[in-house]
């Protein structure tokens, strides 16, 4: 059964159609890029499968059910996580206060912070950090901290290593992989060659419609699919 599914999903701004029949599936602990040139429609994209936008036509299925009501688009939204390129942080709060801001059970909070998935993100140590004095590295992780509040089983990610150095890309590879080796299921957007190695398909976005790549496509060939 496929987990998540898009099917001939569309999308515009105006008169201007950014998304025309996009459609492609997800399955369960699948690592997914969708890959395309700036202005393509990515992030429009990735915003409709978090749940946080309506297509224009076509429609969001997930465990072959149509995600096609408030209802249901909330229940979907329960389990997805999503960090996008902007933060939604508050920079004058501390880590512990912005993460409060998402997690109910404080308690709950607590313990994902001595053992769980926010322990292996090491927020544990920067709890009394105010936001903006964080590094990049540091920051994007408590946006991933944020996002899964909910104990998602899907996170998508518009371009998470944007902007980071070279030991912060490092470890944003190191925390997806092992999000994914727990069983979560990822949904990327993202210019980063190397985080292609964590995905085991690779969709295209251009001119508004998605095609498969084959998984192992890297350098010029890949640029070349890309023009």
């Amino acid at each position: 059964m496929e987990f998540i599914s898009a099917q001939n999903i569309q999308s515009a701004y105006g008169r201007h159609q950014v998304l025309r029949n996009v459609t492609f599936s997800v399955d369960r602990g699948d690592c997914v890029a969708i890959l395309g040139a700036n202005g393509c429609g990515k992030t429009t994209l990735l915003s409709i499968l978090a749940g946080l936008r309506m297509p224009k036509g076509g429609k969001l299925f997930l465990e072959e059910r149509a995600v096609d009501t408030k209802a249901k688009r909330d229940t979907y939204q329960r389990r997805v996580g999503y960090v996008p390129q902007e933060s939604i942080l508050i920079p004058e709060l501390t880590v512990w206060d912005n993460l409060l801001l998402w997690y109910v059970d404080e308690q709950a909070l607590r313990k994902e912070l001595q053992e769980g998935f926010l322990h292996e993100l090491g927020l544990d140590q920067m709890l009394s950090k105010k936001v903006n004095t964080l590094s990049g590295g540091m920051h994007k992780r408590v946006s991933i901290g944020v996002a899964l509040a909910n104990y998602p089983e899907v996170l998508i990610l518009d371009e998470p290593s944007a902007a980071l150095d070279l030991p912060g890309k490092k470890e944003m590879r190191a925390y997806l992989g092992k999000f994914k080796a727990l069983g979560g299921t990822i949904i990327l957007a993202t210019h980063d060659e190397l985080e292609l190695d964590l995905c085991n398909k690779l969709f295209l976005l251009k001119e508004g419609e998605c095609q498969a790549l084959q998984s192992n496509l890297r350098g010029e060939e890949l640029a070349y699919q890309m023009q």
